[in-house]
């Protein structure tokens, strides 16, 4: 589990940062990661990419 985890190049976003951040615990950080993994996809990247911008422009969950 932690090394699947690992097995793929982090980036500046991703799919637990638009999914709430700080009110996210460890380990759904991790599932988050995981189902990441699984369901890797240029949709989903953009999906990501899109909340992340909204994300930026209206914070509401950032420390």
């Amino acid at each position: 589990r932690d090394h699947r985890r690992l097995s793929i190049t982090p980036g500046c976003t991703g799919l637990w940062q638009v999914s709430g951040r700080n009110d996210v615990s460890f380990a759904e950080m991790v599932n988050l990661d995981l189902e990441y993994i699984q369901k890797v996809s240029f949709s989903l990247d953009m999906h990501i990419l899109l909340r992340t911008v909204r994300v930026i422009l209206v914070p509401n969950s950032a420390y």
